[in-house]
Formats: C-alpha cells, structure tokens, sequence
C-alpha cells in the first residue's frame, strides 16, 4: 500500500467492524495530548513509553536453532540489528518522536518485534535501523540488499511478488474514501464516477479506481500530503486510497472525513528478497508465534486500537494473499 506522510495528532474513535477495519467513519475533532505528542500509539511518554516497549520486549525470541548459520536471519544477528525500509511519518503506523528519537507504530513495532525476536536484544531505539522508502524504492532497496526488510503498509500484489517475496500477510485493510467535511453527495465508489478524485501515483487505489469507478477523473500526486490538500482546496472531490492511511489523516484533520466503508481488500505483507525463500519462512514462522502468544494483538491494541475502538481482529491467514 503506501506510507503516511506528515505528522498528525490524535483524536477519537470510531466503531470497528471487521479485520479490515471496515468502518462507516467521519472522524472529527481532535484531543491530542502534548505529553506524548498526540500520536496514537506513540509510546512516548512515561507508562506508555514503558507498556509499548514491554510490548516488543515481552514477544518471542527465537531458539537458538531457529537461525542456520550464514542465513538471512543470521547475518541480522550477527549485525546486532535488522536494516528497515519504512517511513518515519505515518501516525498509527510509524511515527517517530522528533524529541526522543523512538519510533513506534504498528509497522514500526512488528519491525522492532522481529529485530528482538532474532537478537533478543530489548533496546527499542537500537533493534532497527531506518531507511525512509517510497512506493518507487521499495523494491530497489530489497534488491539491492540496502534493507532486510520492508514495513510500509505494503500491499501484497502479482506485480510486486514479481518484484520481492512477501511474508505474511500481516494485516488487511482496503481502499476506502475521502472527502471535503460536510460532503454528503459522496458516500460510496459509485458515486465517484463523473467527479475528480485524487489518489497517489503507482498505488494500487489508482487501478482499482479504474475498475470501480471508471468514469472518475483521477488526478496522480506523488505524496499522501498533496491529496488530502486537494480535497481541502476543492481541487479534488474526493480521496481514495488505504483506509488505515486515511483515518490517520482523517484523525488529524478537521477538514476532511472518511466515509463508507472499503471496496476492495489491502493484504499487507512484509517484503524480503525474493531470492530467499528461508527469509520467507523464517518470517512467517515469526508471524506465526506473534499471533499465537498474542503479542500481535498487543500491538494493535496499542497502536491501530488507539483510534479504532473494540477488540483486537483475528490475525490474517498467512499466504491467504500470495497464494502461498
């Protein structure tokens, strides 16, 4: 999928409905709090600081025959920490605090979890290293080997798996709406068609838009940022990409609101080079012992679950979304 882009501030929750967060929402107001920036599932401050790395310390470490030596997992172990590709600005995902320097999210953390679980080292600020990805570098930098892994809300597509292995899926979110506040012509995909509508270039929104709406005029920005200001300025009618990236610019934003409920299905997964099938493996092994020991639902209560109110979904089937 994409990255969050821009710093936002917290405020309150809507009703979820399903593993895809398939929520009716207008998000509004704000109740950011300045001890710990605002940001949901930040973990900056005092007890959540301490209850958010109790989180990733508190998961799985891996038994000593888990890592084959001169493995993908065992050149991360022997480096003292995993080499992320990510963002640094996605509320809810992964934010990083500008004070402390501590990134936390719920891609952040599962990053951060995974880094622990091969190193079983419980220093949250040096599990990861973070190198800042775009929907344009992401495969690059796996295949360059700049990056062990990628956490940014990635969208596991046949293009892509072309491209890169995905482990999981991990999560599952789907393409949902934007609008100006106060927009009531605007309450489901169909009624897209005929209107301008903004979406990210190369993002899997802009072909669905196509499929779903194919009378929308779609308008391609580069950025999350740019988008959600077209539809403040009234450039665009509408917003349409992942729906866990709008409700975070949504819970931010007084101007804008999420609405409807999503119209296609957003299979996360974490991507790992493609030439690597035990990497593959390993992580989903990982992912496996994170949704049985409950630390996955951990995390998205306190991440995803600061906004999204209720229980914590059941995790996704593992391959369910590459076929694997």
């Amino acid at each position: 999928m994409r990255q969050l882009l821009a710093t936002r501030r917290r405020c309150g929750r809507p009703v979820a409905l399903s593993v895809a967060i398939a929520l009716t929402l207008v998000v509004t107001g704000a109740c950011a709090n300045s001890k710990d920036n605002g940001l949901p599932g930040a973990g900056n401050s005092g007890d959540s600081a301490k209850a958010y790395d109790s989180i990733i310390t508190g998961s799985p470490v891996a038994d000593a025959g888990a890592i084959q030596a001169g493995s993908w997992a065992d050149k991360i172990k022997q480096r003292g920490f995993m080499r992320v590709g990510g963002t640094d600005a996605g509320p809810l995902f992964s934010i990083k605090d500008p004070v402390t320097g501590r990134l936390t999210g719920f891609d952040a953390g599962l990053s951060q979890m995974l880094a622990h679980y091969i190193t079983g080292g419980k220093d949250i600020l040096k599990l990861t290293k973070l190198t800042i990805t775009t929907v344009d570098t992401r495969e690059k930098l796996i295949q360059n080997n700049s990056v062990d892994a990628v956490f940014a809300t990635y969208t596991i597509t046949p293009e892509r798996a072309k491209k890169v292995a995905f482990a999981g899926q991990y999560y599952e979110s789907g393409d949902a709406i934007m609008v100006k506040k106060g927009n009531s012509a605007i309450t489901k995909v169909a009624d897209l068609n005929g209107r301008t509508v903004a979406t990210e270039s190369n993002s899997t929104a802009s072909l669905a838009l196509k499929k779903f709406a194919p009378k929308a005029k779609v308008l391609l920005f580069t950025e999350d940022a740019q988008c959600v200001a077209a539809v403040q300025q009234g450039r665009a009618d509408a917003y349409v990409l992942d729906q866990g990236i709008l409700i975070s610019d949504a819970s931010t934003n007084k101007a804008v609101s999420v609405v409807g409920q999503p119209f296609t299905k957003e299979p996360y997964g974490v991507g790992v080079p493609h030439d690597d099938a035990a990497a593959k493996k390993f992580v989903n092994d990982w992912l496996q012992k994170i949704y049985a020991d409950g630390s996955w639902a951990k995390l998205w209560k306190a991440t995803i679950g600061s906004i999204v109110s209720g229980d914590a979904p059941e995790p996704p089937a593992i391959g369910s979304a590459d076929g694997s």
